[in-house]
């Protein structure tokens, strides 16, 4: 993949060298409430979590989640990009950012870089969204990017709401 660059952001695929950002990352308590907890309490666990979620996407599936950088400061704050998951019908949308860097725009900036993407270098014709039931800020993100609500699904044992673009 080529980087995906934005007015303040690039997106990038994810290396072992960003344990210790993926570590931080999935361990914000956003993450763990809204996306749940991952078990990462170490770089060797960071590491496992990057070969196995996103270095495995991106050979077994040609996408995956992407790292966030800011470009005026270089520092990655977020992850954004798609998911495959055996459980649903396509690729469905995900994004989580270290809170100092919520309520920038990031995120729509980010999830419509990534859309545009999908849809003209993947040959998405339709992309999903899943959130926890009570994730107001996602939902209003997913609208904004033209994501409608479609069900309530059941997803490993968890009540989620299914959101279809496309």
């Amino acid at each position: 993949m080529i980087p995906i660059v934005t007015e303040r952001l690039t997106l990038r695929e994810v290396t072992r060298d960003d344990a210790a950002f993926i570590l931080e990352l999935l361990n914000t308590p956003k993450f763990i409430k809204y996306i749940g907890d991952r078990g990462a309490r170490s770089i060797d666990d960071a590491l496992r979590y990057i070969d196995e979620r996103y270095l495995a996407s991106y050979r077994d599936n040609g996408y995956g989640l992407y790292g966030v950088g800011e470009n005026a400061s270089g520092k990655p704050i977020g992850a954004c990009g798609f998911v495959r998951r055996d459980a649903l019908p396509g690729p469905d949308i995900g994004f989580s950012f270290l809170p100092e860097f919520e309520g920038k725009g990031y995120g729509f900036e980010s999830a419509a870089a990534v859309m545009k993407y999908g849809r003209e270098v993947l040959g998405f014709d339709k992309v999903l969204a899943i959130t926890s039931l009570d994730n107001a800020a996602s939902e209003k993100l997913l609208t904004k990017l033209g994501f409608t609500f479609d069900e309530t699904i059941d997803l490993n044992g968890e009540s989620l709401k299914l959101f279809v673009n496309g």
